[in-house]
This record gives C-alpha cells, structure tokens and sequence, in this order.
C-alpha cells in the first residue's frame, strides 16, 4: 500500500491542512471568507463529533456481545486462562500509564485551551442522540451474551455475529474515513484558539509512549520467562519482521501471518500453542494500545479540562478498558474507537463536560492516538509471543498434553 493513500498520511495531512486553515483563520478574523470559513468548519466537526458518539453504543453492541458467545464457542481451560492473561496484561499496561502519567504529564507545560480564543457559533447545530447510553450498552451487552449461551440460543448467536459485521462495516467504510476530516477539523479549531503552539507537547508524549512499549514488553517477556523456566529472548529475538510489519500495516489482523511465522521459529515455544495462542492473543491482546490511550488521556484532560482524572475514576475506567480492549476491532484505530464510550461516560463525565468540550477531548485523542497507532499495534503483537510463552509454561506445568 502507497503511503500516501495510509491512513497515517491522510491522519497527518489533516492535522496539517487544518492547523494552517485555522491559524489563517485567527490572523483574518473580522473578514467575512476567514469568519465564514471558520463557521462551516465548525458546523462540520460538530457534525462529525456527533455522528462518532452516535456510533459508540452501536459499537459496544457490536463488539463485546459478539465476542462474548464466540469465546463461550470456543470454551476450554486453556482459553479461559488466555483471557485472564490478555486481560491482566492490558490492566495492567494500562496502570503503568497512568502512574507514569501522574509523574510525567503535571511536569509539561500544557496549556489550557477554556482559557484562549472562544471559537464562532456553528451555522446550524443537529443534533443525533445515541439510542442509548453507552453504559446501558456494555451492560446490555454482557447480558444478552450470557444469556444466549445460557439458553443455546444459535439463532441470536448467529444474529449477533451478524450484526457485529455489520458495524464492523460501518467504522471501517464510514467512522474510519472521516476521521482524517474531523481530525482536520479538531486541529483547524485547535489552531483557531492559540492552541497548536502546544503541538509539541504531543510528539513528546509519543515519545515517552513508545518507550513505555518496550518497557511493558521487557515486563511481559520477563515474567513469562521466570513463570515457563525458559529463555524468553528465544521468542524475542525472532519477532522483528511482525514489529516492522504490524508498523508499517497499523493491523494485527493484517501482520498475523508474519507473526505466525516468525512465532515458529522459536525453539521453545510449542507448537500447537503457536497455533492456539497467536491468532487469539492477535484478537484480544492489546497492551500497546491501551498503554498509549491511558497515557494520551491524561495529556488531552490537561488541554481541555486544565486538570486530570482521580485515581477512584481511573481505576474504574481500567478495569472496563480491559474489558473494551478484549472486544475491539482489528482494525486501525479500533481500540480508541471501541473506547469511546467509557471514555465520555467516564473521563467526561468526571469533569462535567459540555457537549462542545466532550466533543474537542475525542477529537483531539483520535488524533493524538493515530499518529502513533502503528507502534501501539507493533507493541501488541509482539507481546503476542510472550503470553504465548506463558501458555507454554502453564501446560507444561500442568501436564497437558501437546495436541
């Protein structure tokens, strides 16, 4: 795939687009094309802001429901120990971030955007409520999924996995290609207000997140050494052309093969479970991308809120996040875009937010968080090997047999 159609490259070229129009913007206001031009844009992120929320419950719906009766599908002692591990290691990812956060984030000179220049009324505002608060969502969701296992209901199942494809294909034809224009459009108002002089402040965050990509892979690959008494660097050390991969694709989906095949080529994995663990792990293994969220987050409440989650609200949030994470699309993007709702029900929610500042905040960790989804999905897939490696151990430990 050129580069130039990737999502990363329309993401960029939004971000870039929009700064200038809204820097341009600010500096003719008074003018009649300047101020109308900031109107229509406005109207459109709006719009745009709207729809997205209009689509998280659908989401929810579509995602952990589905997921639920497809691992009761596949049920057995080994998948359920794989869930714990997946979920265990996103948590916990995820808590790193968030203690790294608290030390690094209140240390950056941030600026508060409520303090700069108020952006123009929008020309028409429409309004698209969600047929449902996400929270009722994840709940519904769970509920049904058992309750379809509980009764055998194939049909529903079926019905369910259906719908999932169906969303599925809305945020991959829809959701995920207006998402350069209503990050061209989040950036447009950030360079409106002042804002985008704080541009710097992101790609230092991307920094210290890819750094916490390699810690949290040391983590993982350290313990599941210790746990399966062998060489951990036996996995490690083959799995550089699924990292190159899944950078260049933002997919793990799409970097499965190479990881297949590079999984192979340890020695001390074994291979039923290569077989087992890598494709699931794939689906449901996500500690790179909820690392980099959590950390983002507290970067984009700076912005926008002037202040930062409590520790009671985090850790609420963390422990639906795993949950969230275990049912995101394998698409790109597809954790953040899962999250959405948690993250408005719970992070928004918390400060009191307007619409309008809701609406800025999902921008602004759309954008943020696309800009360096590649190394969040290189991450991800690499820890692949190390849960993997606990599988190993696990079935070693308690004498079951290679099928």
């Amino acid at each position: 795939m050129s580069f130039f159609k990737s999502l990363p490259f329309k993401l960029l070229l939004g971000i870039v687009v929009g700064a200038f129009i809204g820097v341009w913007c600010i500096k003719n206001a008074g003018f009649g094309v300047a101020d109308d031009t900031m109107q229509i844009i406005v109207c459109a992120h709006r719009l745009m802001g709207q729809f997205v929320s209009f689509c998280v419950p659908l989401i929810v719906l579509g995602f952990i429901c589905p997921s639920i009766t497809k691992m009761w599908q596949n049920a057995g002692k080994l998948l359920g120990i794989a869930l714990v591990i997946a979920y265990l290691s996103s948590i916990l990812a995820a808590s790193m971030s968030a203690f790294a956060a608290f030390q690094i984030v209140p240390n950056l000179q941030i600026a508060n955007i409520s303090n700069q220049a108020k952006l123009p009324e929008a020309i028409f505002k429409l309004d698209i409520p969600q047929i449902m608060p996400v929270m009722t969502a994840l709940v519904l969701s769970i509920v049904i999924g058992l309750a379809a296992i509980w009764t055998k209901a194939t049909r529903t199942i079926e019905l369910l996995a259906e719908f999932q494809n169906i969303v599925l294909s809305i945020v991959k034809k829809i959701v995920i290609p207006i998402l350069p224009f209503y990050i061209g459009t989040t950036f447009a108002t950030l360079g409106y207000n002042g804002t985008i002089s704080q541009f710097s402040v992101f790609l230092i965050a991307i920094v210290v997140v890819i750094l916490g990509h390699f810690i949290w892979l040391g983590v993982l690959y350290g313990v599941a050494g210790i746990y399966s008494g062998k060489n951990p660097l036996e996995v490690l050390k083959h799995y550089g052309p699924a990292y190159l991969t899944a950078v260049g694709t933002m997919s793990s989906a799409a970097t499965l093969p190479v990881a297949l095949e590079c999984a192979r080529k340890s020695t001390v994995l074994r291979k039923d479970l290569i077989g087992f663990g890598i494709p699931l792990f794939a689906n449901i293994h996500l500690c790179g991308s909820v690392l980099t969220e959590m950390f983002f987050i507290f970067i984009v409440s700076g912005m926008v809120f002037g202040a930062y989650p409590s520790i009671a609200t985090l850790a609420v949030f963390i422990l639906l996040f795993g949950i969230f994470a275990v049912g995101a699309p394998g698409v790109p993007g597809g954790t953040v875009v899962a999250s959405l709702g948690i993250v408005e029900s719970i992070i928004c929610v918390y400060f009191g937010a307007t619409p309008e500042q809701t609406a800025t905040f999902v921008g602004m960790l759309l954008a943020i968080f696309a800009l360096q989804d590649s190394f969040g999905t290189a991450c991800n897939v690499t820890g692949d090997g190390a849960l993997t490696l606990f599988l190993t151990g696990y079935c070693e430990k308690h004498k079951i047999a290679e099928a």
